[in-house]
């Protein structure tokens, strides 16, 4: 795609042209976990029951974060929102809070620059990882929600995405009376390690392993097995 295609696009305006959105990305590279966020949304590890937090939620009260939007020639007000509109001090989108044209992307009221943490994950001690939007977070600790979704997994009656939406309904306000916690949207997905196999289970995987071409070739006898069967019918 050209720039200039880019910058036609951005320049269009329609329905949501003003939004933006956080972002949290997981990626697991043989052992070893990275995650980057630019918002509030956040992603956690389990290790052993303890919640251990992989990401840093970017709030616009933060020092460091504070110092960039100000420079930038904006404000914090006091309930925390930058110029009075925005909660957050990272995020895609939300070009109106970009729009100086001598500072580069990441040193903007706004920027997408994302933090990023990585982690060696233990196959022993490391259970499972949650992303989620701060629906989730405002209405539960990190700890909170290892010690929702915990048990849950250990006693392997339910698929991963019917914990997720057990977790919203107990997230969820019973009404919007309140303080407007639980009445936010949520999004969350739940990814659970596998565990270290034992030197016994490793032996036995590769007794049963098969080269690829016994395999193609096993196949292929199926094949031409159940051909002729349908022909002698």
């Amino acid at each position: 795609m050209g720039r200039s295609r880019f910058e036609s696009w951005s320049g269009e305006l329609g329905p949501g042209a003003d939004s933006g959105c956080t972002a949290v990305v997981a990626l697991l590279k043989d052992q070893e976990l990275y995650v980057a966020n630019a918002g509030d949304s956040r992603c956690v590890v389990c290790r052993k029951g303890e919640a251990i937090e992989m990401s840093l939620d970017h709030k616009p009260e933060d020092d460091v974060e504070m110092e960039r939007i100000v420079k930038a020639g904006g404000k914090v007000t006091g309930d925390g929102r930058v110029n009075g509109g925005l909660n957050l001090s990272r995020a895609l989108g939300d070009h109106a809070y970009k729009q100086s044209e001598n500072l580069p992307a990441e040193e903007q009221m706004i920027t997408a620059l994302p933090d990023v943490r990585t982690l060696m994950i233990n196959p022993d001690e490391d259970e499972f990882m949650i992303l989620a939007c701060d629906g989730i977070w405002n209405s539960l600790s990190s700890q909170e929600v290892v010690d929702f979704v915990r048990p849950r997994i250990q006693e392997g009656h339910l698929k991963l995405s019917q914990i997720c939406a057990e977790l919203f309904d107990h997230c969820l306000a019973p009404n919007t009376l309140g303080d407007g916690t639980g009445c936010d949207n949520m999004t969350a997905v739940i990814v659970q390690f596998l565990p270290a196999l034992s030197s016994t289970e490793t032996k036995n995987l590769k007794r049963v392993a098969l080269p690829i071409e016994n395999c193609t070739e096993d196949a292929s006898v199926k094949r031409s097995k159940t051909e002729e069967s349908d022909l002698s019918v």
